[in-house]
């Protein structure tokens, strides 16, 4: 494998890795409240089909993002409800939301477009367009690094770099931050927060409503950036393998960025089965290939890469003494 090859699988590499990087953090905020959320497959579907129909309407990626963002939030609202207000079992209510979103997003975008519940493809202003850095034309021709910064870190669309920029400031928010400091406390020991006169409800709400926020951002990367526009079921259990590494992270933040980049590069390896055969000398079935990020999910929650302990209190509603 030449360099060439090697930065085109990188380039690959982060481009499919955002949206799980971005699903991730969504998780890591829920989790580290005590709110299990395996409804982040759902919520990102639902932000896909609206801001990929949205943009499509107004010609306006941005107001097709906010139209994400709203309906990923919709939907955080409603496991919110089920988990926190009526203290519903969390797994049912995520996957009631999953199977939810899998549906109405289809019937929808059939209803509104005709077309096998697609929406038509999206160009132009309708689409995050690839941003290019300063100097990247300048320094394409140094040896070694200007391919690297040309082709690798230059040419993603906004949403890209938002996500990656979200990893500090995820680290930040939740250590060195007084609301961070009480999510976490909340996501340990509800009661202790709840004794110090802190809001347990009203935390566990703010940290619903950032998975929302951020489901919604992946969701309309993969419509708007990723992809020209919505397919059903386009994201391909992303939610799921992004809980799988918040769990290969242990709820870090900067070590679900190197998760998510492990996933995606095994999601860029399925496009280039060429490159996998000529590293490993024998043709490889392509099936086989697709399957490597789900397989690494299931060796990762089966538990054989270390031990994770997940917040103590995750889980369980909370119930307030009287």
């Amino acid at each position: 494998m030449d360099y060439a090859t090697l930065l085109q699988l990188l380039d690959s590499t982060l481009r499919l890795a955002t949206p799980l990087l971005l699903a991730c953090l969504a998780g890591l905020f829920s989790e580290r409240s005590g709110i299990f959320d395996i409804g982040l497959e759902g919520k990102m579907l639902a932000a896909a089909m609206a801001s990929g129909a949205v943009a499509f309407l107004t010609g306006s990626v941005w107001l097709g993002l906010l139209a994400g963002i709203g309906a990923s939030l919709v939907f955080a609202l409603i496991h919110g409800l089920a988990s926190i207000t009526f203290r519903g079992n969390q797994l049912i209510s995520g996957v009631a939301l999953n199977f939810l979103a899998a549906g109405m997003t289809v019937l929808v975008a059939q209803r509104l477009f005709g077309q096998g519940g697609r929406t038509p493809p999206l160009s132009g202003e309708a689409r995050f367009n690839p941003v290019t850095l300063p100097f990247a034309e300048s320094l394409r021709e140094v040896p070694v690094l200007g391919p690297l910064y040309y082709e690798v870190i230059s040419g993603h669309s906004l949403l890209v770099y938002a996500a990656l920029g979200l990893v500090p400031l995820s680290w930040w928010v939740l250590n060195r931050t007084r609301f961070g400091l009480r999510l976490r406390a909340v996501g340990e020991n509800p009661a202790a927060v709840d004794t110090a006169g802190v809001s347990v409800v009203g935390l566990r709400f703010a940290a619903v409503a950032i998975t929302g926020v951020l489901c919604g951002l992946a969701g309309a990367y993969m419509a708007t950036a990723l992809q020209a526009g919505f397919g059903k079921d386009m994201t391909a259990g992303r939610g799921y393998i992004a809980l799988a590494a918040l769990i290969f992270a242990k709820w870090r933040p900067v070590a679900a960025l190197w998760a998510c980049l492990l996933f995606g590069f095994f999601q860029a390896l399925a496009l280039r089965p060429d490159v996998v055969e000529a590293v490993v000398q024998m043709k490889v079935p392509v099936p086989f290939l697709d399957a490597l990020p789900y397989i690494l999910t299931v060796v990762v929650l089966a538990g054989f890469i270390g031990k994770a302990i997940p917040p103590r209190a995750g889980g369980e509603p909370y119930v307030k003494e009287r």
